[in-house]
C-alpha cells in the first residue's frame, strides 16, 4: 500500500474509469480505502491515463537478451491496452536500469513525468526462464510492494510477462488481474456465402493461436469451464445441433448426449464445472436443461411455450439467467438453477439476448438490437443501471473478462464482402479496441485466469 499524497492523487487518476459505474462495482477499491492510508476520491469522469516507464529489462544468465526486451515490450503493450496507463516511449527515457538490485534514480524519471516504474531482470538457463520485477512510485520514490519472480520455460515467456503485468496492474488500481487469460473463439474464413467455420484458442491479446477443430462441419458457441480445461461447444456435423465436451490439453472430444434426434444448443458450464446447462429443442418447442455431465441425468428447468435460451449461472450457481420470447418479444429473465417461475429484468425499448453473468455477480452483459442497430450493454441482475457499450450493424455475443473489467464480443460488418472481428470494450464504454486475430472471428468466450 502506498502512503505517498502524491501517490494516491496518482492512482486517482488510473482509478477514476473503474468509479464511473458505481462504488458497488470496485470491491478491490473499497477494501484499500477501508485498510490501509490509501484514499481515492473521485471528484470528475475525465480519465487522464497514468504515464508510466517500462526500460528494457536487464539480461542476468543465459542467451536472455532477446526475451527480456520481448518480455518488457508485453508487459508495456498490456499495461497500455487499458487504456488506464500510457507509455513513456524508451526514445525519451533519460534513466538507465543497468543492474535488477541498483538504486533507482528517481529524478531522471521524474525528469520525463513517469509516475510509475517497473523494472526486471531475465535469467536463461537451458530451456528455463526466470523473471523478476519490481514496481516504484517515482513521485513518493519508493517501491511499491514487493518484487516477485515467475519461473518457466522459454516456450512460455509471454504468460510470465502477463503476469507481470498483472500484478502491476492490480497493485495499482486495486482490481484483479486479468492479462494471463485465453479465449476461444471461432475462426472463419471464406465468403460471406459460404463460410467456414472452427474453434481456436488465443491468448488475450491475440497471441499464440492454435486451432482446436477442422472446419468440415459448422461450430457455434465455444464456453470455457471454470477451470479453463475443457470446452463446450455446439457443432452440426450430424446434420443437426449438438453439444460437444472437448479437453483444451490434448484435444479429444466427446458428445453429451441429450437425446437422438433432439436439437442440443446453447451450453454453458456451472461454476462447480460439473454442472451443464442448455437448450433443447423438441416437437418445435425449446427449452432450458441442466445435466451433470458425468452422470448425464438432464433435469427440465422451463417447460413454456415461447423460445428459452441462451442460459449462463450466476457465479455462486444459485441463478440463471437467459433469454425468453415469453413475453411476445425477445427479453432476459432469472430463475433459480432448479428451475420455477422466472422474472423479467429488461424492459428497455428493443430485443435482448445472449446474456452472461459477470464474474463479480453484480451486473449482466447482453446484446441489444434496437431502431436496426445492435449493441453490447450492461444491467444490473435487477435490470436497473442499464448501459449501452457500443453500436454498429451488428455487435454480439459479449464474454467478460475474468476480473469483470472488460468485455469481449464479435463485431460484423456490413455487406456481401462484411467480416466479423473481435473487439474488447471497458464495463464503462471506454477504450474500444480490436482485438488482433489471423483471420474472421466471432464467438468469443473468455477463460479464467489459467493455473
Amino acid at each position: 500500500m502506498i502512503s505517498s499524497q502524491r501517490t494516491r492523487s496518482l492512482l486517482t487518476s488510473a482509478a477514476a474509469v473503474l468509479a464511473l459505474m458505481g462504488a458497488a462495482l470496485l470491491p478491490g477499491l473499497a477494501a484499500a480505502q477501508s485498510s490501509g492510508p490509501l484514499r481515492i476520491e473521485i471528484t470528475e469522469g475525465v480519465i487522464e491515463p497514468m504515464p508510466f516507464a517500462v526500460p528494457d529489462f536487464v539480461v542476468e544468465g543465459g542467451q536472455a537478451g532477446d526475451l527480456a526486451a520481448q518480455i518488457s515490450r508485453v508487459v508495456a503493450s498490456d499495461l497500455a491496452g487499458t487504456g488506464l496507463f500510457r507509455e513513456i516511449p524508451q526514445s525519451a527515457q533519460i534513466g538507465r536500469v543497468t543492474s535488477f538490485g541498483a538504486p533507482v534514480q528517481f529524478p531522471d524519471w521524474k525528469a520525463v513525468n513517469a509516475e510509475a516504474l517497473i523494472t526486471g531482470a531475465v535469467a536463461v538457463q537451458g530451456s528455463q526462464v526466470n523473471v523478476k520485477f519490481r514496481l516504484f512510485d517515482v513521485f513518493a520514490g519508493q517501491e511499491m510492494g514487493t518484487g516477485l519472480q515467475f519461473s518457466g520455460t522459454t516456450d512460455g515467456w509471454r504468460r510470465m510477462a502477463h503476469k507481470v503485468a498483472d500484478e502491476v496492474y492490480s497493485r495499482i488500481t486495486g482490481e484483479g488481474p486479468y492479462f494471463d487469460s485465453r479465449v476461444v473463439y471461432v475462426a472463419e474464413t471464406g465468403p460471406k456465402d459460404d463460410r467456414r467455420k472452427r474453434l481456436a484458442i488465443m491468448d488475450y491479446d491475440g497471441a499464440n493461436t492454435q486451432y482446436l477443430t477442422d472446419s468440415t462441419a459448422l461450430v457455434l458457441a465455444p464456453r470455457f469451464s471454470p477451470t479453463g480445461d475443457r470446452v463446450l461447444y455446439t457443432s452440426y456435423e450430424t446434420g443437426v445441433p449438438r453439444i460437444y465436451v472437448l479437453d483444451v490439453g490434448n484435444v479429444q472430444r466427446r458428445v453429451l448426449n441429450t437425446g437422438d434426434g433432439d436439437m442440443s444448443f446453447s451450453p454453458r458450464f456451472g461454476p462447480d464445472g460439473r454442472t451443464v446447462v442448455y437448450s433443447l429443442s423438441q416437437g418445435g418447442n425449446t427449452d432450458i436443461y441442466r445435466m451433470d455431465v458425468n452422470s448425464g441425468q438432464p433435469v427440465r428447468l422451463t417447460n413454456a411455450p415461447s423460445i428459452e435460451t441462451a442460459p449462463s449461472f450466476s457465479p455462486d450457481g444459485q441463478n440463471i439467467v437467459f433469454e425468453s420470447d415469453r413475453s411476445g418479444t425477445q427479453q432476459l429473465y432469472i430463475m433459480s438453477a432448479q428451475g420455477g417461475e422466472p422474472r423479467r429484468i429488461s424492459f428497455g425499448d428493443g430485443r435482448y439476448g445472449t446474456p452472461v453473468w459477470s464474474p463479480r455477480g453484480d451486473m449482466i452483459a447482453y446484446t441489444k438490437q434496437s431502431k436496426g442497430r445492435f449493441h453490447i450493454g450492461v444491467m444490473r441482475t435487477d435490470g436497473s443501471s442499464e448501459r449501452l457499450l457500443t453500436a454498429s450493424f451488428l455487435d454480439e455475443g459479449p464474454s467478460w473478462s475474468p476480473n469483470g473489467r472488460v468485455i469481449m464480443f464479435a463485431r460484423e460488418t456490413q455487406g456481401a464482402t462484411g467480416s466479423s472481428s473481435l473487439y474488447s470494450v471497458d464495463v464503462t464504454g471506454r477504450n474500444l479496441q480490436r482485438v488482433q486475430t489471423p483471420g474472421g472471428a466471432s464467438d468469443p468466450a473468455w477463460s479464467p485466469l489459467q493455473r
